[in-house]
């Protein structure tokens, strides 16, 4: 089956939650209303599902391979990021001023959710160059900036993260590459780093690292890890490529997913030195990361929504053309496709709902993203950068962690031809899974979410949103349809599950962390869910109104089937996550050790 970009429901949340009229209203915006939108949404869903989507098996298949330090694509691969580059997609949403197109974000992420349901393992590439370019654009030199930032933008060159060494995963205190200064300003880089996404390729001219080391007498732990930017090839003066830099793949890693993408080992300075250049200022390279990370996490959520559209659409196709049964209320009279019966409507709704539900969050968290970093007037900056803070974790934690499950729902859909790899189903499964790992596990995230997001302030951000939430609320008793009054009900409810938790976070977290931090996943999943419900919800009303006003009746019930499903079949799961969280914290710690 071939991938349909959702572009109906993108647009809907674009123009319903998201406000993209709103957003059209910030200087540099102008032009980014909903008619660019759609076009951009439309051209992009061409190349998504023609050039794209047909490799994903393919690469799958024939993963990239390593010979001799040299890494080469998956056969097609090379060819398809060259019509990348040429329609200009790596530059989507990164500024004019260094070639690229200055659309929102609230653009770009629905146009990267169509890369990542298309062919996951390509459009891990320019996900990563797209955090270089953040974090160039933050922090570095203007000569770094006029280096780097024009390729990288154009999709010409590629850029990488470098974190993970052999005995530092997560622990980024224990990193050990180091970097010597030189006389002429440089630094020599000698280290080795793994897990590196793209780290080697021969899809572009140039592959740009972004490295975390330690500059020698620098501070121990995180303090004193500052980020270098370690080209693959030199430049010269005149822009051209030079010498070839002292990094070298040294191998790639064999995995349960994602397998087109070459995870690399990058080796520095076995021939003397890499040559590597200061983003920024020493010790503060994690900081800068930071940037890249946030840009990153973002995105890795955006990947959960990805593959669980297209999971679901997999699974509805084989759900229609698969027969099995008689249906249980006898409405055929004989055997039937699998859609008729209840349980599989049931798993089908549920991947529906999860989905939709997460792209609105990710949608609406975008809108606050551009509001947050253009908007000319600060009073308005700071709450939409406050709200999109708080959002980053839950549409990397949430978004990734229901991937998992509706991955898992469509393999159980197409019963034992899901797991015969033949299907193509099980691929979604198995690329699922690092969505929940990479770019900060989904602890590492809900950790974000008690510590930075909701115990620093003492749940006032938190509490802010809930306070919107409430006004939804009043909005859905206002309309007084049954499918309102069902969702006012159950989000009510979960609202006031949450705001308990928050209590409990807020007032604890000092006191006794490990009570605390026993929920903090579970907190983190009951926040997603709420947020989640509640775009749902805005978006009940918004679908009401459109039926009323007589348009596209068919698409707007089903928006408003959807979320009262959501309503009634996952939103009500938050009181009882409440309390696991806040009665529960105990039983996770009470067993000894010695009985593990």
């Amino acid at each position: 089956m071939s991938y349909v970009a959702p572009v109906k429901d993108m647009l809907f949340n674009i123009e319903h939650l998201a406000n993209i009229e709103q957003i059209a209203q910030i200087p540099g915006f102008e032009d980014a209303g909903l008619d660019t939108a759609q076009a951009v949404l439309e051209e992009a869903a061409k190349f998504n599902e023609g050039v794209l989507a047909p490799l994903n098996w393919e690469g799958d298949k024939y993963p990239s391979s390593w010979r001799n330090g040299v890494v080469t694509a998956t056969p097609g691969f090379k060819d398809a990021f060259k019509q990348f580059v040429d329609g200009g997609w790596q530059g989507l949403q990164h500024p004019v001023d260094f070639g690229g197109q200055g659309l929102p974000k609230t653009i770009g992420a629905a146009c990267g959710e169509m890369q990542n349901s298309a062919n996951m393992s390509f459009a891990l590439c320019p996900l990563l160059s797209d955090g270089a370019i953040e974090a160039l654009l933050t922090a570095g030199s203007d000569e770094l900036k006029a280096t780097y930032l024009e390729n990288l933008v154009a999709g010409k060159w590629t850029g990488t993260m470098n974190l993970t060494e052999p005995q530092a995963g997560s622990d980024l205190a224990a990193v050990r590459t180091r970097a010597e200064p030189q006389p002429d300003g440089t630094y020599k880089v000698f280290g080795t780093k793994i897990f590196i996404t793209w780290g080697e390729h021969d899809m572009a001219e140039n592959i740009v690292h972004l490295v975390l080391a330690r500059v020698q007498g620098a501070p121990e732990g995180v303090k004193g890890i500052s980020l270098f930017v370690v080209p693959k090839f030199m430049v010269n003066k005149d822009g051209s490529l030079g010498a070839r830099n002292d990094v070298h793949c040294v191998s790639i890693e064999h995995k349960m997913g994602i397998k087109a993408s070459p995870t690399a080992v990058l080796q520095y300075g076995d021939h003397g030195g890499a040559i590597g250049y200061l983003v920024g200022q020493e010790n503060r390279g994690l900081e800068y990361m930071f940037i890249m990370m946030n840009a990153a996490r973002y995105g890795v959520g955006v990947q959960g929504i990805a593959i669980a559209e297209r999971a679901y659409q997999k699974a509805v196709t084989f759900s229609r053309e698969r027969v099995q049964s008689r249906p249980v209320d006898g409405s055929l009279p004989s055997a039937g496709a699998i859609i008729h019966h209840p349980d599989v409507r049931r798993m089908l709704m549920t991947m529906r709902a999860y989905t939709e539900g997460c792209r609105a969050l990710a949608s609406v968290a975008a809108s606050a993203y551009d509001a947050a970093h253009h908007h000319p007037d600060a009073d308005v900056r700071k709450p939409n950068q406050a709200f999109y803070e708080f959002m980053v974790p839950l549409v990397k934690g949430f978004s990734t962690e229901m991937s998992l499950e509706v991955t898992s729902l469509a393999v159980q859909v197409h019963g034992g031809m899901g797991f015969i790899e033949e299907t193509g189903v099980a691929q979604y499964y198995r690329d699922a899974k690092i969505l929940t790992i990479y770019e900060g596990t989904t602890a590492i995230q809900a950790n974000d979410l008690v510590g930075r997001k909701t115990a620093r302030d003492g749940g006032q951000t938190a509490k802010g949103i809930a306070g919107q939430i409430e006004t939804t609320e009043d909005d859905l008793t206002r309309s007084g349809t049954a499918d309102a009054l069902a969702m006012a009900r159950r989000l009510k409810a979960a609202r006031e599950a949450f705001i308990s938790v928050v209590d409990f976070v807020a007032g604890n977290t000092k006191a006794s962390p490990n009570a605390v931090f026993a929920g903090s996943v579970p907190y983190l999943m009951l926040a997603g869910n709420v947020m989640a419900g509640w775009q749902l919800a805005r978006g009940l009303l918004a679908a009401q109104d459109q039926l009323a006003a007589g348009k596209d009746a068919a698409f707007m019930q089903a928006k408003i089937t959807t979320a009262r499903f959501y309503a009634d079949h996952i939103l009500s799961k938050v009181p009882g996550l409440r309390d696991s969280i806040v009665e529960g914290a105990d039983s996770v710690t009470a067993l000894v050790l010695e009985s593990f």
